[in-house]
């Protein structure tokens, strides 16, 4: 009973810790996109250098996405900035595929030699799917060109 209450109130955690992590993409606090510390004297964390990422067509809806940043020498935010990047570039494919909408399904995450890379399987489709983990693929275009990721559109 306890396994199967664990893995119900996990897809939950993980999309709140998802919504936490992008609060700033959302419209919500920092609007540069520079964390906290900007605007207050000190100079902002340069963004980090995007590697690059790879999508890979499963079958149906789902689309995976392999992408990379490091970060910079002064950035401690790579775990965000790797999923965010990753969501960027989903919603760019999206768009780019004529599809609206975006369910995220899974994202494994490391860290290796300073470079973060994140392995994300997403459904990708036309029509906004029911449930409440949706993301709308223009909106998360428009967050992530407010905050300076690529989306690769």
């Amino acid at each position: 009973m306890r396994a199967a209450l664990a893995l119900a109130v996990l897809p939950l955690g993980l999309a709140l810790a998802g919504c936490q992590a992008h609060g700033d993409m959302a419209g919500q606090g920092d609007k540069t996109g520079q964390g906290e510390k900007a605007g207050q004297g000190e100079k902002p964390a340069p963004p980090p250098t995007y590697l690059g990422s790879e999508v890979t067509l499963m079958g149906g809806d789902l689309v995976q996405i392999k992408a990379a940043i490091k970060p910079s020498a002064t950035d401690k935010g790579g775990d965000a900035a790797v999923q965010a990047y990753a969501r960027c570039q989903m919603a760019g494919f999206a768009i780019a595929h004529k599809a609206g909408y975006l369910r995220q399904i899974r994202t494994l995450r490391d860290k290796e030699g300073g470079v973060w890379r994140a392995d994300a399987v997403y459904s990708v489709t036309s029509d906004k799917p029911a449930g409440q983990n949706t993301i709308d693929a223009a909106e998360a275009i428009r967050d992530c060109e407010k905050t300076a990721i690529p989306t690769g559109s």
